[in-house]
C-alpha cells in the first residue's frame, strides 16, 4: 500500500462506515451540534479459561490524544467520501453534508475525562467519558475503542506476567507473533502493564528504553552447515559482545552439548577481563533444565550467570515452572530461591496475542443528551440488567480501608460527593439483593479516578513517560488486595453505584417498559 494511502487509513478515516453515514443523518436532521455524553466501559475482567484476571491496566490512551491532534477530514478523506455511491448509483453524502464536515470535522469541540494510563481499573466503571457535539463524539467511537480495549487488554496480561515472575525480568519477544502492525501497540502496553524490556527495536526507541535480545537457532545452524561448530559459533558470538554475551544452549543438546560449550566461552571471556551475562533456554522441560544448569554454572564458578527461559510462557506457565523448581533444586543441593533468583523469562506470543481472551469487549454507549441547562440522562435496555448502562453524567471515586487497600469503587451521580458522607451505601451496580455501608472511620481516603484529559482541542494528560506509567500501576496494584490479585479464582472487587443512582436507573428502566406496552 502506498505511504499515503496508509496515512490516510491511519487518519481520520481510521472508523467505521455506520459513524459516517449516522454523522450525515444527525446533519440532516439539525441534530449535529446537539450535545451528547458516551461512556467508554468493559464489563467483564479477561478470562483466559483455566486462570481469571482479578483486574485490568488501563492503556492506550496517549495513543488515542495523539490520534485526535492529527485527525481531520482533509481533501483526500472528503473526495474519498464525495465517491461514495447508493445503491441507485447517487451520491451517499450530499455536497452541504461535505462541505460541513470539512469546515467542522475535528475533535477540538469535544471533552474528555478519563481514568489515567497505567491505572487498575474494573468492570462497569466509566474508563472515558465523552462529552460535546454528537457528531465528533459518535465519530470517535471506533478508534477510542480499538486503541484503548487492545492496549488494556495486553496491559492487564503483562501485569499478570509479571506478578507470576515474582519480580524477576520480564522480556517482551513478541514482535514476530503479533496481529502486524498492532505489534507496536502491543509492546507499548507490555512495558507498561509489566515487561521490563522488549526486543521490539523500533517501539524501545519511541518509549525510552534500550531493547534487549539474544541469539537465534540460525547463528548455529549455519556454523555447522559451513563446517564448523557450535563451540566455534558461541565463540564467535562471544568476539564480537563480549561484555553481553548472552548464549542460546538448546540448538543441539542443552545440558550435553550447549552448556558445556558456553561454560568453555564463559571461562575463555573471563580469562580476558570480561564477565557472561548468561544463558537462555528455549525448549525442553525448563524448570528442570534451569535447576540443571544452574548447578552446573555453580560449579564452573558462574554462580551470577543469568538463566533466561522462553518458547510459549504466559502467568500460568511462569507459575508452575517456579513451583517446580521449589520441588527439585533441593534434589541437587541447590537453594530454590537462589536458582529463581538468578532467572528472567522472554514472553512473546501469548502476551502480545493475550492468549485466551483475544479481545477485552470494551463497548461505548450514549448515556446523556444535553437540552440546554442540563444533562438529561439516556437509558439502553438489554437483555439482562448486567448489560443495561448506568445512565447519566457520573464520577468514579475509589475507596480505601483502614489499611490502606482499595477497598471499592464507587460510580456516582456528577453531584454527589462522597468525600462528606458520614456513610456510604454501596449498591451492586445490577444485582439489587447485594449492598453494603461503610462509616467514614472505616474509609481511609477517597480518590476521584476520572481526569479531564482532552479540552478545546488540547490534551491535558501530560504526555507521561513510560516510568510515570509504570509507577502508577505499581502504585495501584500494591494497595489490591492479594485476592484481587491471584491468577486462578481471584477475589470479586467491588464496583458499586450509591443509592441515588441506583434509584435513577430503576425508575428509567420502568419508564422505558411503561412506554413499550
Amino acid at each position: 500500500m502506498p505511504a499515503n494511502d496508509q496515512q490516510l487509513a491511519a487518519g481520520v478515516l481510521y472508523t467505521d462506515f455506520y459513524q459516517l453515514t449516522m454523522a450525515q443523518l444527525y446533519y440532516r436532521a439539525g441534530l449535529h451540534e446537539h450535545r451528547a455524553q458516551f461512556d467508554h466501559f468493559y464489563r467483564r475482567n479477561p478470562n483466559y479459561g483455566a486462570h481469571q484476571a482479578g483486574y485490568a491496566v488501563s492503556a492506550g490512551l496517549a495513543w488515542l490524544l495523539d490520534w485526535m491532534e492529527g485527525a481531520r477530514f482533509g481533501a483526500e478523506a472528503i473526495a474519498y467520501l464525495r465517491a461514495q455511491r447508493s445503491r441507485s448509483g447517487a451520491p451517499l453524502f450530499a455536497e452541504d453534508f461535505l462541505r460541513w464536515l470539512a469546515a467542522n470535522g475535528t475533535f477540538e469541540a469535544l471533552t474528555l475525562h478519563a481514568v489515567m494510563e497505567g491505572r487498575v481499573v474494573h468492570p462497569h466503571e466509566p474508563l472515558t467519558v465523552v462529552q460535546g457535539p454528537i457528531v465528533p463524539a459518535q465519530l470517535l467511537e471506533t478508534a477510542l475503542l480499538n486503541m484503548l480495549n487492545y492496549q488494556t487488554l495486553v496491559a492487564t496480561k503483562a501485569a499478570r506476567v509479571r506478578w507470576a515472575a515474582r519480580g524477576r525480568l520480564v522480556l517482551e519477544f513478541g514482535l514476530r507473533r503479533a496481529q502486524d502492525r498492532g505489534a507496536n501497540a502491543a509492546t507499548r502496553a507490555a512495558l507498561i502493564g509489566g515487561a521490563d524490556f522488549s526486543s521490539h527495536v523500533g517501539m524501545s526507541r519511541a518509549l525510552g528504553t534500550p531493547p534487549k535480545g539474544t541469539h537465534a537457532h540460525s547463528m548455529v545452524q549455519l556454523f555447522m552447515a559451513l563446517g564448523m561448530s557450535e563451540l566455534e559459533a558461541f565463540r564467535a558470538y562471544a568476539d564480537v559482545y563480549p561484555d553481553d554475551c548472552l548464549l542460546l544452549v538448546d540448538t543441539i543438546n542443552s545440558l550435553e552439548s550447549g552448556l558445556p560449550n558456553a561454560i568453555r566461552v564463559f571461562q575463555e571471556l573471563r580469562r580476558r577481563g570480561h564477565e557472561p551475562l548468561g544463558i537462555r533456554l528455549d525448549s525442553g522441560d525448563l524448570a528442570h533444565l534451569s535447576v540443571r544448569a544452574a548447578k552446573m554454572l555453580d560449579e564452573a564458578g558462574f554462580p551470577r550467570a543469568a538463566i533466561v527461559l522462553s518458547n510459549n510462557l504466559d502467568e500460568l506457565v511462569i507459575w508452575q515452572i517456579l513451583t517446580q523448581i521449589r520441588e527439585e533444586a533441593p534434589r541437587f543441593g541447590l537453594e530454590a530461591d537462589a536458582v529463581i533468583g538468578r532467572l528472567a523469562f522472554g514472553v512473546g506470543t501469548r502476551l502480545v496475542t493475550s492468549w485466551g481472551e483475544p479481545a477485552l469487549g470494551g463497548v461505548y454507549k450514549l448515556v446523556a443528551v444535553h437540552d440546554g441547562t442540563t444533562w438529561q440522562p439516556i437509558l439502553k435496555l438489554s437483555e439482562s440488567a448486567e448489560k443495561t448502562p448506568l445512565p447519566g453524567e457520573k464520577r468514579v471515586w475509589r475507596l480505601y480501608d483502614r489499611r490502606g487497600k482499595a477497598t471499592a469503587d464507587l460510580i456516582a451521580l456528577a453531584d454527589e460527593d462522597p468525600c462528606h458522607a458520614e456513610r456510604l451505601t454501596l449498591h451492586h451496580p445490577s444485582d439489587p439483593s447485594k449492598w453494603r455501608t461503610l462509616a467514614c472511620d472505616e474509609i481511609s481516603a477517597i480518590e476521584p479516578l476520572l481526569v479531564e484529559v482532552w479540552r478545546e482541542g488540547k490534551r491535558l494528560d501530560g504526555a507521561p513517560d513510560l516510568e510515570t506509567l509504570r509507577a502508577r500501576r505499581r502504585a495501584d496494584e500494591e494497595r489490591l488486595d492479594a485476592g484481587v490479585r491471584r491468577l486462578v479464582n481471584p477475589h470479586v472487587y467491588h464496583v458499586s453505584v450509591t443509592p441515588r443512582l441506583w434509584e435513577m436507573r430503576q425508575r428509567l428502566i420502568a419508564s422505558a417498559h411503561a412506554r413499550s406496552r
